[in-house]
Order: C-alpha cells, then sequence, then structure tokens
C-alpha cells in the first residue's frame, strides 16, 4: 500500500497568494465561467417553478439537460484552472478546456456514489439514538435524570449535531474526486478514493482554507440577519464576483499541491485512508 500524504503539504496563505494572483490575471474568464454556472443554476430553479405542470416526460428531459449543461460548465471551470497552473505562458481559451463526454458521464457517476456516501455517514450514525435512548430510560430509572424529555430533546440534538459534523468532515474529504476525472482520467469510484486519500494529513489546512474563503459567505449571514440589506447585498456580491472565483483556483492549487507530495503508483484502497 502506498505511504499517501499523513503530513499536510501547503500552507493556506501561500494556496491564497497564488491563487489571488492567477484569479487576477484571467479575472474575466474565470469569472465568465462562474456567471455561466450561477445563470444555469438560476434559470433551472426558475424553470422548474414554471414547468410544475408540464409534462412529466418534458421536465425529466429539461432536468436531464440542466445537469448535463452545469456539469460540463463546472467542469470547465477546474479544467480551465488547471491549464492556468501548468501553462502560465500559452494563451488557453475556454473552449480548449471542455471536458469530454467521458469525462462528464464519469462526473455525473461519481456524484451519485459522492451522494450515496454522504448517506452512508448519515446512516450509520442513526442508530446512535437507539443506543442512547435505553441508556437514557435506565438513567432515569436511576435518578440520574429527572425529565425524559428534556433529556430526550439534548440528546436528539447532540446526535444531530454529531451527524452533522461527521457528514461535512466526509464532504471534504471526498470533494475532490472531479480534479481526477479531468486531470488523471479516473474512473468514478477510483475518484473517490484518490480524493479520500490525498486529504489524509490535510484536511485541517483545507478546513482553515474553507473558512477563510468563506468569511464573506458568513458575513453576508450575520448582516441578513441583522436586517442591513444594502450591506447584506454589497458583501453577496462582493463573494459572487470575487470570493467564488478566488475559491475555486484555491481550491484546484490545493489539489495540484497534494498531487504534487504523491508517491507512487498504485491505487489507493479505502480502509486504510479513512483516519
Amino acid at each position: 500500500m502506498i505511504n499517501f500524504l499523513k503530513e499536510s503539504t501547503f500552507t493556506v496563505n501561500e494556496v491564497i497568494g497564488k491563487a489571488w494572483r492567477v484569479t487576477y490575471d484571467n479575472y474575466f474568464s474565470l469569472a465568465t465561467l462562474c456567471f455561466l454556472i450561477f445563470i444555469t443554476f438560476t434559470t433551472s430553479s426558475l424553470m422548474a417553478f414554471f414547468l410544475k405542470d408540464v409534462n412529466i416526460a418534458l421536465r425529466i428531459l429539461m432536468v436531464f439537460l440542466f445537469i448535463v449543461l452545469y456539469c460540463t460548465i463546472n467542469l470547465s471551470l477546474f479544467k480551465y484552472i488547471l491549464h492556468l497552473l501548468d501553462n502560465e505562458n500559452e494563451q488557453i481559451t475556454i473552449v480548449s478546456t471542455l471536458p469530454t463526454r467521458v469525462q462528464i458521464i464519469r462526473f455525473l457517476i461519481a456524484t451519485f456514489y459522492f451522494a450515496l456516501c454522504i448517506v452512508f455517514v448519515g446512516v450509520l450514525l442513526y442508530p446512535v439514538l437507539f443506543i442512547l435512548d435505553p441508556l437514557l430510560r435506565y438513567a432515569v430509572r436511576l435518578g440520574l435524570v429527572s425529565n425524559l424529555a428534556e433529556a430526550g430533546r439534548v440528546v436528539t440534538n447532540v446526535s444531530v449535531a454529531i451527524a452533522i459534523v461527521a457528514i461535512f468532515i466526509t464532504f471534504i474529504r471526498i470533494s475532490f474526486f472531479q480534479f481526477f476525472i479531468i486531470d488523471k482520467q479516473a474512473k468514478p469510484f477510483q475518484a473517490i478514493k484518490y480524493s479520500l486519500a490525498t486529504t489524509r494529513g490535510n484536511f485541517t489546512k483545507i478546513l482553515l482554507l474553507l473558512l477563510v474563503l468563506g468569511f464573506f459567505h458568513l458575513l453576508s449571514l450575520v448582516f441578513n440577519y441583522l436586517h442591513w440589506s444594502v450591506i447584506s447585498l454589497l458583501v453577496i456580491s462582493l463573494s459572487s464576483f470575487i470570493i467564488v472565483p478566488l475559491s475555486s483556483v484555491a481550491l484546484t492549487i490545493v489539489y495540484r499541491k497534494m498531487m504534487a507530495a504523491y508517491d507512487g503508483t498504485e491505487e489507493p484502497d479505502i480502509i486504510h485512508n479513512i483516519v
């Protein structure tokens, strides 16, 4: 088995610094792709609202078309960034970085596997409630807990919080699968395993990077909660047109740095790379 990444292979400030330079030099191309993703997502939502009374076959067809279009633009964005990082002195066009049909199909299948992994983690943690329930009732009989209903609500909230944290960790660990599909021509499940392996030892840094990049999203929620609508709109606009392209570049740089530390050609397994 490959001794995959056990220690972090990048620093957050280094990644953000390089991402800022790449984003600044190629802002309009990156912003265009991000805007196309936004338009596709928004249009699909509007179409779903207006076509809710249309024939179901037509609705399924439209959903399929929008999914394919969204996947194509999303993969093209990351493929374009990879080309920018690998060929800094060459002129690169967006058209030349469009994903192939095989890559789109593999991405769709891998996304399905991705969703199954998230659901599996949630289902795996669900029995915790059935374990805690008899323990709680036993504590009531012993007199350690006075209010069963209140204690039950606390246990439920704690269990849900644990499940959310576990799902979030799983999400980060396997979310790099798309890079392996467009860069290494990996198969769907193979891409999931590579993502799980390469994020080993890098999870803390990836989490910190996402927290830094997500700061403006958090600010918009705070201002929206305070009913400062104008300021919230400004922050959301800044986030949409600057932070989103910057985040896409930053995550691609993280992938490149993690793969630079890759040693070997064997396919990693899952069990040895979970923790």
